[in-house]
């Protein structure tokens, strides 16, 4: 079984930065789909960024390309997510998601992760 916990979240001035965090513990030797997705109130949640656990690009939604990295130390078993130039649209709730799969070709939807953690809040005030 897979457990994920994010850290990370805080408040921010609009431009400013955060790195988030997620620790995985329970991974079998298999590849995994790791992902950032992010949930504001009253939206739906929509995928942030994905990335491979076996190597591989990452990939992001247009509405974070060019600010937000995603990146995963394996041997740490520890996804990121460095979110620079953050705008007062960012403010969610923050989750990282994990699933078995071959590779990652895009960023993916909810559904197609069994594996959650529990959200890290993010705040952008202007």
């Amino acid at each position: 079984q897979v457990q994920l916990v994010e850290s990370g979240g805080g408040s921010v001035q609009a431009g400013g930065s955060l790195r988030l965090s997620c620790a995985a513990s329970g991974y079998t030797d298999s590849g995994y789909c790791m992902g950032w997705f992010r949930q504001a109130p009253g939206k739906e949640r929509e995928g942030v960024a994905a990335i491979y656990t076996g190597g591989g690009g990452a990939y992001y939604a247009d509405s974070v390309k060019g600010r937000f990295t995603i990146s995963l130390d394996n041997a740490q078993n520890t996804l990121y997510l460095q979110m620079n130039g953050l705008k007062p649209e960012d403010p969610a709730m923050y989750y990282c998601a994990a699933d078995l799969c071959y590779g990652v070709g895009k960023v993916q939807r909810p559904a197609d992760f069994d594996y959650w953690g529990q959200g890290t809040q993010v705040t952008v005030s202007s």
